[in-house]
C-alpha cells in the first residue's frame, strides 16, 4: 500500500482504503477500499478536494525509493545477529511478509 498526491494517481489503479470527504473518517465516505481509479472518477476526487490517498502495491516510484529486494535484503541484515532468537525470527517473517503484501510480489518494479 501507498499514500500518493492526487495528481500522480493513475486509471487503473486500486484504493487500499476508503476515502473520506475532508480526510476524516468519521466524514461522509466518497469511495470504497478496492474501487478501481479511472479518469472520471480521478477527475471528480479533484473537484471534491481530495488531497491523497492509498493505493494498492507501489504504483509511484520517486527518487530514493527502494524496490522490495532492496528493502528484503535490509531487513534480513537487520536481524542477521539476533536470528537465534526465536521471537526475533518471528518478527522478522511478520515484516518480510507485511513489506510482500504491501508492496506486491515483485515491489511493481524491476531491478536496476
Amino acid at each position: 500500500m501507498q499514500k500518493i498526491p492526487l495528481n500522480l494517481a493513475a486509471a487503473d489503479m486500486v484504493l487500499a482504503r476508503d476515502i473520506f470527504k475532508n480526510d476524516s473518517p468519521t466524514g461522509m465516505p466518497i469511495c470504497g477500499k478496492g474501487t478501481v481509479l479511472s479518469d472520471s472518477l480521478i477527475s471528480r476526487l479533484q473537484q471534491m478536494g481530495v488531497q491523497s490517498l492509498y493505493v494498492e502495491g507501489h504504483p509511484v516510484w520517486q527518487e530514493g525509493d527502494r524496490c522490495l529486494s532492496e528493502q528484503l535484503a535490509e531487513l534480513e541484515k537487520r536481524f542477521s545477529k539476533t536470528l537465534d532468537n526465536r521471537y526475533n525470527a518471528v518478527l522478522l517473517d511478520m515484516y518480510r511478509n507485511y513489506l510482500t503484501t504491501a508492496m506486491g510480489d515483485n515491489g511493481g518494479r524491476t531491478e536496476e
